[in-house]
């Protein structure tokens, strides 16, 4: 395997160049700066942050899991938040990886359900879920009625 999965502090200086990158990305796609409603994730809410490195050690991909609040979608459901892989390893098998690592560490968290939201904007990523078995929800909590939001969900 030409990468190594670890779990990351969230506030970690690599996971945070990584989501940094992902903002810009978005930001270019979007056109705006403020295009995902609700509370930004932080350390205090994302008890697991992976990160994938490539065999030289640098960081290609990452993403996390913030438990949601019962009264959101009930018992049991984790939010996939912040995946992003640098585009050089996209095409790679690196964030079908990340994304099965994931959702190990929310089985571990007694996650019965993940679910995720992305955007409109970005069909490559919808394609990915769809691709790695996830189906489309409707949009929930801070994502209803968002017009570049896409919601999906799957049991573990």
């Amino acid at each position: 395997m030409p990468w190594t999965i670890a779990t990351t502090p969230f506030d970690d200086p690599d996971a945070d160049r990584l989501r940094r990158a992902q903002r810009e990305e978005l930001d270019a796609r979007y056109g705006v700066s403020d295009h995902e409603p609700g509370v930004p994730p932080s350390a205090a809410d994302v008890p697991v942050f992976l990160i994938a490195r490539d065999d030289d050690g640098a960081p290609i991909a990452c993403g996390g899991l913030r438990p949601l609040p019962e009264s959101v979608l009930g018992p049991g459901t984790v939010e996939i938040k912040r995946m992003y892989t640098v585009p050089g390893a996209r095409g790679s098998g690196v964030a079908t990886a990340v994304l099965r690592a994931l959702e190990e560490e929310a089985r571990l968290l007694g996650a019965t359900r993940l679910v995720l939201e992305t955007g409109t904007a970005q069909p490559d990523a919808i394609r990915f879920y769809q691709r790695e078995g996830y189906a489309s929800i409707p949009l929930f909590g801070s994502y209803e009625g968002s017009e570049y939001s896409v919601c999906f969900g799957r049991d573990l």
